[in-house]
């Protein structure tokens, strides 16, 4: 259990320049994302009638839910470095989800951006955090 959780948590061994570039990718890709994620938030806490895809067949609110989590949560996590890799796999599968069922019929325009950061997120899931990250601080303390 100790070593899946360093696997989890394992930053990897960078130069500096691109622990700094990994804290500036996951800054800046959670910020866009949650910007997406907050409108949502309020769609799902608003009190209207939901009115939102449901490509998993869960029903519209629990697709709204699980969207709301990923966008915003996950988003968080990323932005602060905790359980990064494991934040990343909700935000890719959800904007897989959003390029190639919700968006399918539409035009490459409409693709292009969920795409765009799925391949972030992928990047982000094989790299991991950095160390300028909360999982760096866990894992340092945790050798101890």
């Amino acid at each position: 259990m100790k070593q899946t959780l360093k696997r989890i948590l394992d930053t990897g061994n960078y130069p500096k320049n691109l622990n700094i570039v990994l804290l500036i990718l996951r800054f800046l890709v959670g910020i866009l994302m949650l910007t997406h994620g907050m409108g949502k938030l309020q769609t799902l806490f608003g009190g209207d009638p939901i009115q939102f895809h449901d490509p998993l067949g869960v029903g519209a609110a629990m697709s709204l839910a699980l969207a709301v989590f990923a966008e915003v949560l996950c988003s968080i996590l990323l932005i602060i470095g905790l359980g990064t890799r494991l934040a990343a796999i909700p935000l890719l599968f959800t904007m897989m989800v959003a390029a190639f069922v919700i968006h399918i019929n539409d035009d490459f325009g409409r693709q292009e951006l969920p795409m765009l950061y799925a391949a972030i997120y992928i990047v982000i899931a094989t790299i991991g955090a950095g160390r300028y990250s909360l999982d760096y601080l866990l894992l340092k303390n945790n050798k101890k």
